[in-house]
């Protein structure tokens, strides 16, 4: 990987010019012209190092979203995981070792149809979802700095802050305009030279009004950061484990303010137990290159936080079923519900 690639992967997943040229200006500030940076970015999305150049929206800010486990039968595993990638409001979904062994997040413009969306899943599979909305966010996601040469097994995380952030209701878009700006941006921004003229073309308004759009979103928290979107699989960090803890519902901030700082911690949100079977509130998640690396690191953590006694347990993923950006507007809602019944 040459070190202009490298450059774009590590140094704009956030920050991402609101300008009419972009990509010129990262062109600008590598003694290339836009042309080379589009044509790299397009290699890099064609080859699944990155999945988008776009905003990554919080969570329940833009419409509503949950984390979801089931406990499926082996022989049924990979039949129920096909089903449930199938929905459009599923964008990730992954195997991790627990008898809770399929993990899946999911997305909708608003409660009820997130709802139905779990309750179609429960009536076509027979087997229940447990639903594990976030209840409060100790980490903003900034991306993080990978080694993509040698042997690092833990990226160096970019944090602005560290301090609890309680979930509000939902704010949904307070116009078409605003809707359709989401409908075009929850993919990514075209590849082109003008990206945001591109986008105002299509919604009948101006480039500046498009750039105006997004710099709110940014401004209030609903776009959690804007830039390249990597696939960290790809990129060599194949040992990923969710670690959660059962913490005192009376330390439950103080330890995710704590975990949150870690520079090996990619995110950490605290989550509702699910007793008697399911007994954790407190999720976080280190993305890392060996498996033994990241139990050691794990192993220092529980040490200097003096957290030995805490229950916790540690889901590393095994196959990844489905990644993608969230989708918060759908063009055919009801196609979901096409796919999974003739699956």
């Amino acid at each position: 990987m040459d070190p202009l690639e490298q450059a774009l992967l590590n140094d704009y997943q956030r920050d991402f010019p609101l300008q009419s040229r972009p990509f010129a200006q990262i062109a600008r500030a590598h003694n290339r012209d836009a042309a080379t940076i589009l044509q790299l970015l397009e290699k890099l999305k064609k080859t699944g190092l990155i999945t988008r150049v776009g905003p990554v929206f919080r969570p329940n800010t833009i419409g509503v979203s949950t984390l979801a486990a089931m406990e499926i039968p082996e022989s049924k595993l990979e039949a129920v995981a096909k089903l449930v990638s199938n929905y459009p409001e599923v964008n990730h979904n992954y195997e991790r070792e627990h008898a809770y062994n399929l993990w899946f997040v999911a997305t909708a413009p608003d409660q009820q149809h997130l709802e139905d969306t779990l309750l179609s899943i429960e009536k076509l599979t027979g087997i229940a979802v447990m639903r594990l909305p976030l209840v409060r966010e100790h980490h903003i996601d900034l991306g993080f700095k990978m080694s993509l040469h040698g042997k690092e097994t833990s990226p160096v995380v970019k944090k602005r802050i560290s301090i609890p952030i309680t979930v509000r209701h939902s704010t949904q878009p307070d116009d078409a305009i605003q809707k359709q700006l989401i409908v075009e941006i929850q993919s990514g921004l075209p590849l082109v030279e003008r990206p945001y003229a591109e986008i105002a073309h299509k919604l009948g308004i101006d480039e500046q009004e498009v750039m105006r759009r997004i710099e709110i979103m940014l401004t209030t928290g609903a776009i959690r950061r804007m830039g390249v979107v990597v696939r960290h699989h790809e990129l060599g960090y194949r040992a990923n484990a969710m670690l959660v803890w059962d913490i005192a519902d009376d330390r439950v901030n103080e330890v995710g303010k704590q975990l949150s700082a870690v520079d090996c911690i990619t995110l950490c949100y605290q989550r509702p137990r699910h007793l008697p079977h399911w007994p954790y509130n407190l999720f976080t998640m280190i993305h890392g290159k060996e498996r033994q690396n990241v139990e050691q690191r794990i192993e220092e953590i529980v040490q200097q936080y003096g957290l030995s006694d805490t229950p916790r347990a540690t889901l590393f993923s095994l196959r990844r079923f489905k990644q993608r950006g969230a989708c918060y507007s759908y063009t055919q809602p009801e196609t979901h519900f096409q796919i999974a019944s003739n699956g």
